[in-house]
């Protein structure tokens, strides 16, 4: 699997969690509570994951391929500007969620506006990349260009969705597993 194929699963798995939120964000207002316990561990996978793996691989490839086509040298400099959008969106909600979990007031509409905001900015640079940036990669690079990368690149096993399970995140996926069938 090249470099390329294996973000392209890392945006099915994140989005698969997205989706779980996206869901938390109509029961919240449908004023159903949901557990933030769970939510904070999700938001944490979401934002550690991408700001320690997943962007960094891409920031990589961007820099590998940039100045071969200049369209996509102008989606690389949007995409690398929303990773740090995104870091601090991610961040601002881990603190609203450890807040809450601390018993401060906060008022569940903002709170829900916020969590809203960060699913919401989360699944569209997940689409632009999928549409914008991927499908241009895929025609541009050769099989050589995805060696050259993936020798640069270090392998880091996605902890939660991966092969080999981080001890850490066993019991979010199991809840997480929980959770999705409770919603069916």
């Amino acid at each position: 699997m090249n470099t390329l194929s294996e973000l392209h699963q890392d945006h099915i798995n994140l989005t698969r969690l997205l989706d779980i939120l996206q869901r938390k964000v109509v029961r919240l207002r449908e004023g159903v509570h949901p557990d933030f316990s769970l939510m904070a561990d999700v938001v944490s996978y979401v934002g550690d994951y991408a700001d320690q793996y997943h962007h960094p691989h891409e920031d990589l490839m961007y820099e590998f391929f940039r100045g071969r086509d200049s369209e996509l040298d102008k989606h690389f400099a949007e995409c690398e500007q929303e990773h740090r959008d995104l870091k601090q969106l991610s961040t601002t909600l881990t603190d609203s969620i450890e807040a809450i979990l601390n018993d401060a007031v906060m008022p569940m509409d903002q709170f829900t506006d916020q969590l809203d905001a960060f699913v919401t900015a989360e699944k569209n640079h997940l689409d632009f990349e999928e549409a914008k940036i991927f499908p241009r990669l895929k025609e541009l690079g050769s099989e050589q260009d995805w060696e050259a990368l993936a020798a640069k690149i270090p392998e880091n096993p996605d902890p939660l969705f991966g092969e080999h399970q981080a001890e850490e995140y066993r019991e979010l996926y199991r809840a997480l597993m929980e959770d999705m069938n409770a919603e069916a």
